[in-house]
């Protein structure tokens, strides 16, 4: 009967927000702005109670809905299909979670915003429900762009700004060029198959090896998920978007929008492509998409001294880690991706809106500006500094477990050396993010330069997010900061969430289980219980990551480089070099997308043509 109950809820979760962005846009026209508010984190709250719901149904097995009742036969089908599994329904649930922080900061945050903003945040909310629990190629790529037209909107929301514009411009341009991509491999695999369903489109295709078609549809497809998860050399988009959004934009689009592409990498793959593109091919393309993404991520972060684009490079570091997860094409290695992007999700959500505060206090994001102009004994301090550390992987927290995990898969599959990776990946990005808590809250260290260059979009925000500066920090932001970090150390400490993403992590690998399921209404096998825990090298290593982070932030406060001398000239003229890639220029951007994409293809398609 729940499951019965659980399969009708499945499509309220994705409609229920769409129906109030609807509610909200009628009453915002005679109503006051707190009626939207109460509004939309109704319907915010319902989403995640409905998905948490799911979470629970799923828990030995998937939650499959027909819509209008079309349901297959012999294996064929025309209906809209919704197929639930644990991992999807918890995406949903991140999404949900993180959309209620957001609205609930934003009472007292963008008072100018009316019910418009509230419609576009239900708007992206029921995008990203639907996207993850979608069943449907076709019907993935809707839900992906209901996702970005309402991002795209919500980062150009101060439209009076050209930096605004501009950033919401390059954000829309090279994700619609994405998806467009992604359209005609979409196109493709329906002339040869026939179907759009994941698992009608799995069994067709199995059996069948790799042709030119079958590789240049997989490529196509994944390009707008890739472009969306920002991975190297297609990020460009990413920190723009960042550096002019509303704080509580940035909060939803870097802890689980960002994700979400990295999420429909894997579903597509391992529902559909697993068994023409062998793993092997996919393991060595994004082993080395993601290796690059996380060097450049880690690079530009700490170079950064704007404290958006700052956070904003410190997630593409990380998105370059979960394609290293996925591609060890391991269960523990989707357990480790799986919680790592949770506890990254709340670590970062909590930083976005601590620099929202600082917005708002002082007109400035820049670290030189803002050099010890807050003072230790604001909330904001410690707060900050322990999200900081927990980005470098401190054991108990979120961001140590996952990055535990997947090293512990990485060892597992052949690649102990990728923990190294994953250790200075994190000191080099929670480094950065402590240095510019230490010098903003504490004054610690030399006073940096100005940002450069002080042609990049956003470099210096024109007017708070605020109608007028906050005297005190309401109560409802400072409890959407503290429930985001409790999140993220929740993650870290609780043992049966850990075991529940790794029986998730089974389900969601289980190919011919999925077919069974969702096309014949075979019962799942169980899964086998999970060990996704702590391990002494997990602690070890995440405590080694966390102290070298320390370091390197403690010598870029206190060590000034040499003022002459060889090796800081090349230096300093290699970091300038990757930071003018970044021009801003969308042309540029366009160029690279259209280069990655065509990396990628030979990455998958030179070793299985002839």
């Amino acid at each position: 009967m729940y499951r019965g109950l659980a399969s009708d809820l499945a499509p309220l979760a994705v409609a229920l927000p769409i129906v109030m962005a609807c509610a909200v846009l009628v009453v915002q026209r005679w109503a006051s702005r707190r009626l939207a508010d109460l509004l939309a984190m109704v319907a915010a709250v319902a989403a995640l109670g409905l998905s948490a719901a799911l979470v629970a149904a799923t828990k030995d097995g998937r939650v499959v809905t027909w819509s209008g009742g079309w349901e297959p036969r012999d294996g064929r089908s025309v209906g809209i299909v919704l197929v639930v599994d644990q991992l999807s329904a918890g995406f949903a649930c991140l999404a949900a979670g993180l959309t209620c922080c957001a609205l609930l900061y934003s009472w007292r945050y963008l008072e100018a915003a009316h019910g418009h903003y509230h419609a576009l945040m239900l708007l992206f909310l029921a995008g990203m429900i639907g996207f993850v629990l979608t069943g449907d190629l076709f019907n993935m790529f809707v839900f992906f762009e209901l996702m970005g037209v309402s991002a795209f909107a919500l980062t150009g929301l101060h439209i009076e700004e050209p930096d605004s514009v501009q950033g919401s411009l390059n954000f829309a341009l090279i994700n619609s060029l994405g998806a467009y991509l992604s359209l005609m491999g979409i196109g493709l695999l329906y002339a040869r198959t026939g179907q759009l369903g994941f698992a009608q489109l799995g069994a067709k295709l199995a059996g069948h090896p790799a042709d030119g078609l079958i590789v240049g549809a997989f490529v196509l497809v994944t390009i707008g998920f890739l472009v969306k998860a920002a991975m190297a050399p297609m990020h460009f988009w990413l920190a723009d978007a960042h550096a002019v959004a509303p704080t509580p934009v940035c909060v939803l689009m870097s802890g689980v929008m960002v994700e979400m592409g990295v999420y429909a990498l894997a579903r597509v793959y391992l529902t559909v492509f697993a068994t023409s593109i062998p793993a092997p091919v996919v393991q060595r393309a994004f082993l080395t998409m993601g290796l690059l993404t996380a060097a450049v991520g880690s690079l530009m972060c700490f170079a950064q001294r704007h404290l958006k684009r700052l956070l904003a490079y410190s997630t593409i570091a990380h998105v370059g880690l979960f394609l290293i997860g996925f591609a060890l094409l391991s269960p523990d290695g989707l357990a480790g991706v799986a919680l790592y992007v949770v506890g990254h999700a709340g670590v970062k959500g909590a930083l976005f809106l601590l620099v929202g505060l600082l917005l708002d206090r002082f007109q400035s994001l820049d670290e030189g500006k803002l050099f010890g102009r807050v003072g230790g004994r604001h909330p904001a301090c410690w707060m900050f500094l322990l999200a900081a550390l927990a980005l470098a992987g401190l054991p108990p927290s979120g961001p140590g477990l996952g990055k535990a995990i997947t090293e512990e898969a990485a060892s597992a599959a052949g690649y102990p050396w990728l923990s190294v990776v994953f250790v200075l990946v994190s000191a080099v990005t929670g480094a950065a993010v402590l240095r510019a808590g230490l010098r903003v809250f504490l004054g610690r260290g030399h006073r940096p330069g100005p940002i450069e260059p002080a042609h990049q979009i956003g470099a210096e925000p024109k007017e708070p997010e605020t109608e007028h500066p906050l005297r005190r920090t309401p109560l409802t932001m400072l409890v959407a900061i503290g429930a985001l970090l409790a999140g993220s150390i929740v993650v870290g400490v609780v043992p049966a969430l850990a075991q529940a993403v790794g029986r998730g992590a089974v389900f969601f690998s289980d190919q011919a289980g999925y077919f069974n399921q969702a096309l014949f209404a075979v019962p799942a096998a169980p899964a086998p219980a999970s060990a996704a825990w702590w391990s002494w090298s997990g602690i070890l290593l995440g405590a080694a990551s966390t102290v070298l982070a320390m370091i390197i932030a403690g010598i870029s406060l206190h060590v000034r480089p040499p003022e002459r001398g060889h090796f800081r000239s090349r230096m300093i003229a290699g970091v300038e070099l990757v930071r003018r890639l970044h021009s801003g220029h969308i042309g540029d951007y366009v160029a690279w997308l259209l280069f990655g994409a065509a990396v990628l293809a030979a990455l998958i398609g030179l070793p299985l043509l002839p």
